[in-house]
């Protein structure tokens, strides 16, 4: 190791190339003592984890150092009656945020003892914009014609390259000499970035062929990925899912310590004008908390919590009671592939039974979507009733744990 380590140190073996000379758990605690030894920095706890160095530095990481380690903590039982997730669940959360799995926790009890939430997939949607350059718009329009003319060529050359993903939607559009062609694919039991990223460059092969246009960009942020967009929001992009729920008064009274008119005054005034007012393409509390601390648990790329981030909270006034509810435009969300499949991660997507691909395929991904909206409505409705009752920093000073 200490030859290794020389070589490091002089410049004539490159960080990123152990890998090529020692097995991958080598690589790692190599590459983690070089980094102690110039930084003066020890990491012990970073290079003390239960899951593989082996399978992560393969597949999941570069120039990997060892873990990070983030609490999980699990909020339920959350009853779900969904067309994929029915049952009762428990929600695992990783999260360094104190009063967050108190919070969602709350919210939980509320939905079951409503009789759950009621949750429904609208659409499955991955997405891949490629951009070309064309001559003129004259040109534009003849490549825009023929893409609209030649979607069954289209979707043969995208099919072509997976035995799962299946070419939904083909939509152009156009910016002077500009062409961008936004792909919609169901990506089965998979978030699916890789599979539609390939399939996408198939089509983009086909219609430089046949049109002469010229492709500038495999992905033109027409797609759009982790990054807020308005395309996403009216178009959905992954998993597009709602969650809600029935809550009577005397409910609202006993678990939720507030009322439905106060509920309904907070959402309005709080997640839809304050949000309009602010320019905000999420009309919610913080959907975002609930996503990352269960994309972060169950394998998911924390970088999408961005597209989720978009959900519009709504309540609704009835007799009795009130409705609430959350849609999600785009969850990117898979069970196989990413980091799924590393030990800790995926007895999380057990614990909520949707680890690996589903029967039929697709099925895992959609409950999981659907326990995701379960979830981020369970926090809604904790987080808006606590500011309705005015028991937010309460709950923060009891549970915070911050520095006092």
């Amino acid at each position: 190791m200490d030859d290794y380590l020389e070589r490091l140190k002089n410049g004539s073996l490159k960080l990123y190339a152990l890998e090529k000379e020692l097995p991958p758990a080598e690589a790692v605690t190599l590459r983690r003592r070089y980094i102690e030894d110039i930084t003066g920095t020890p990491l012990p706890s970073i290079g003390s984890s239960t899951l593989p160095f082996d399978a992560a530095a393969r597949k999941n990481c570069e120039n990997m150092i060892g873990m990070v380690q983030v609490p999980v903590g699990v909020a339920g039982p959350l009853h779900i009656r969904g067309e994929y997730a029915a049952g009762e669940y428990y929600l695992p959360l990783a999260t360094t945020e104190g009063a967050l799995v108190a919070s969602v926790n709350r919210g939980c009890s509320a939905i079951s003892r409503a009789g759950g939430a009621e949750t429904r997939i609208f659409q499955d949607a991955m997405t891949r914009a490629p951009v070309f350059a064309t001559d003129s718009v004259v040109h534009a329009k003849v490549v825009a014609d023929w893409i609209a003319a030649n979607n069954e060529a289209i979707r043969e050359a995208a099919e072509s390259t997976t035995s799962h993903g299946r070419l939904t939607g083909v939509m152009t559009s156009v910016a002077g000499t500009s062409l961008y062609v936004r792909l919609a694919f169901d990506s089965k039991d998979a978030m699916g970035m890789n599979m539609v990223t390939i399939a996408s460059e198939r089509v983009s092969a086909l219609i430089m062929e046949r049109t002469g246009a010229r492709l500038v960009a495999l992905s033109s942020n027409l797609c759009t990925d982790k990054k807020p967009a308005a395309v996403n929001v009216v178009l959905g992009r992954g998993r597009t899912v709602a969650a809600g729920v029935f809550l009577p008064d005397a409910l609202i009274h006993d678990v939720l310590k507030t009322s439905a008119t106060a509920l309904a005054e907070v959402n309005q005034r709080k997640n839809l004008v304050g949000s309009a007012r602010a320019g905000s393409l999420g009309f919610n509390a913080h959907a975002a908390n609930v996503i990352a601390a269960v994309f972060i648990a169950c394998g998911q790329d924390p970088a999408h919590v961005v597209e989720g981030s978009s959900c519009i909270t709504t309540v609704d006034l009835a007799d009795g009671g009130v409705y609430v509810a959350v849609t999600l435009p785009a969850l990117p969300a898979g069970t196989v592939g990413g980091g799924t499949g590393l030990p800790t991660q995926s007895e999380c997507l057990r614990l909520l039974g949707v680890s690996g691909g589903g029967d039929p395929p697709g099925s895992h991904a959609r409950a999981f979507a659907e326990i995701v909206a379960a979830g981020v409505l369970a926090g809604e409705l904790s987080l808006v009733s606590a500011l309705a009752a005015g028991h937010l920093a309460r709950a923060h000073k009891e549970l915070g744990r911050g520095q006092r």
